[in-house]
């Protein structure tokens, strides 16, 4: 189903998507987002290809015509949240600004709720 109002994507992470998913060597029907157990504080985000499309996932369509599924499992970690893609110097990839979460790591790659 649907859901473009449980997350929003940013036009930096909306074209990060689309390039992943362009170099990707076969074709997908998209990145999948969910969210695992693991990490310091517990809980991580996961995204991978979606080689078909998951049929209990939720799924935002993106402007840009890709698509970002969504684990069910993950969809009350992420209600609300912002899906970015920021560059630096030191560093690139997703970022996400998630009003669910409690704190996290001192890594930055786990979260609590």
């Amino acid at each position: 189903m649907p859901l473009a109002a449980m997350i929003t994507v940013t036009p930096a992470a909306m074209a990060r998507v689309e390039q992943l998913i362009q170099e990707h060597n076969q074709p997908v029907a998209g990145l999948r987002l969910s969210v695992s157990k693991g990490g310091c504080s517990g809980l991580s985000y996961s995204m991978e290809f979606a080689d078909d499309i998951p049929s209990d996932d939720d799924y935002i369509k993106l402007d840009n015509g890709a698509t970002i599924y969504i684990d069910p499992k993950a969809a009350m970690f992420l209600f609300g949240a912002e899906m970015d893609y920021v560059e630096d110097t030191l560093q690139s990839g997703f970022v996400f600004n998630n009003p669910n979460e409690k704190g996290r790591c001192g890594c930055g790659e786990s979260f609590y709720v």
